[in-house]
């Protein structure tokens, strides 16, 4: 009879590694609400000094803003180089949410109460803020989109259930939500003119919601050799008016910014103003490369707002360029009699000391030909280019 033998293996214990513990993350949705809440935080970029110099964080009254390599900081002998209240918690952030979490773990070593942004700029500039603005008889929702980590905005206004969506940008999902929220259905999608600065989610989200998208004929070709857009649009001429609900937004052609360039005007008080008035300044006329041209058209816009605009019109523009052009509330907008009283361009008493002004702005960055070109749909472009092409704050107004 043979023999039966019982296998035994022994369980051994693992051999015990030291398991880091997970880096503390900051969402950079709640980060900004944070910051545009007024809460005082301490923001660190360890990114290289010339993306810094591209475009940084800057939101809120208390941001205290804070800038070093990562790969100098690794070097310090202590942290008073990097100018940090160590009593404070501090937000880390670099191109992509990686290279933070490592300088976070650096910071938590030495007691400080450091969190790693989640998804670092890139994830910032496709942060988007929304303000809700006081009614008006025949709009119950004005919202304005403010995307922070561009300076750019939209808006969703809405009225008996419909909701018409204008100037926005390429994260679709961001109206999708606002519009959830709002129990109202997009009717149409209008850009006020063709982008420079950003890639335009119009087209792509008219296409989605089964809806119209429109676009001035004067911006529907390329200023620089002509051709002919190839996104699917309706033409949003002079005079017309887009019905939302019980409400319509009037078409005012103001050319000089582009040639397409329009204002969406509501029957009781409210201009979108597009790229045409902002509250500091004006639409450069140069980004199409014909600065002269569309500067005088630009000065006789100018010169037909301050004719016809009614004082108490409420202007909303689809840019800013600092806190300074927030209201109490964090809206940017104001009066177009405050605008006429503080913006410089408005008070240039004729053409010629006009086009001086102009004269001095900065050359506009080759890429937003690029994004102007791509708006049309005459050039296609990656999730990454798209990225690369939008970092940093717009550079629209003339300075």
């Amino acid at each position: 009879m043979a023999e039966s033998y019982e296998l035994r293996i022994e369980a051994r214990p693992p051999h015990l590694v030291p398991m880091p513990e997970p880096i503390p993350l900051i969402a950079p949705d709640a980060l900004a609400e944070r910051l545009d809440g007024g809460e005082r935080l301490q923001v660190l970029d360890i990114r290289a000094p010339e993306k810094v110099a591209q475009g940084r964080l800057a939101l809120g009254p208390a941001l205290e803003f804070h800038a070093m390599p990562g790969s100098r900081m690794y070097q310090l002998s202590s942290l008073e180089p990097l100018g940090l209240d160590a009593r404070r918690p501090v937000a880390v952030i670099c191109g992509h949410g990686n290279s933070s979490k490592e300088a976070t773990r650096f910071l938590r070593a030495r007691g400080v109460e450091a969190y790693s942004v989640l998804g670092g700029m890139a994830a910032w500039e496709a942060v988007y803020v929304a303000r809700r603005l006081a009614p008006t008889p025949s709009l119950e929702h004005i919202v304005q989109l403010d995307r922070v980590g561009k300076g750019c905005l939209s808006y969703v206004v809405a009225s008996r259930g419909e909701a018409v969506v204008v100037d926005p940008g390429r994260h679709v999902a961001s109206y999708d939500a606002l519009l959830a929220q709002l129990g109202a259905r997009p009717v149409a999608v209008i850009d006020t003119h063709a982008h420079a600065d950003h890639l335009s989610g119009g087209p792509r989200a008219a296409e989605a919601w089964r809806v119209p998208y429109y676009l001035h004929p004067g911006d529907a070709v390329s200023p620089f050799d002509g051709a002919a857009a190839r996104v699917s649009h309706r033409p949003l001429e002079d005079g017309r008016r887009i019905p939302v609900g019980h409400a319509a937004l009037r078409v005012v052609h103001n050319p000089g910014h582009t040639l397409g360039s329009v204002a969406l005007m509501t029957d009781d008080g409210v201009a979108l103003t597009g790229d045409f008035v902002f509250i500091k300044s004006l639409g450069r006329p140069d980004l199409g490369g014909q600065a002269e041209a569309w500067g005088r058209l630009l000065w006789q816009s100018l010169e037909n707002a301050r004719r016809e605009w009614p004082g108490d019109i409420l202007v909303l523009p689809a840019h800013y360029a600092s806190e300074t052009e927030r209201r109490a509330d964090r809206a940017v907008a104001a009066r177009f009699d405050v605008i006429r009283a503080t913006n410089d361009a408005l008070g240039i008493a004729d053409a010629a000391a006009f086009a001086r002004w102009l004269s001095q702005n900065p050359s506009p960055p080759p890429i937003y030909r690029t994004i102007k070109v791509a708006n049309l749909g005459l050039a296609e472009l990656s999730e990454a280019d798209a990225e690369t092409l939008e970092s940093g704050p717009n550079q629209c107004a003339v300075k």
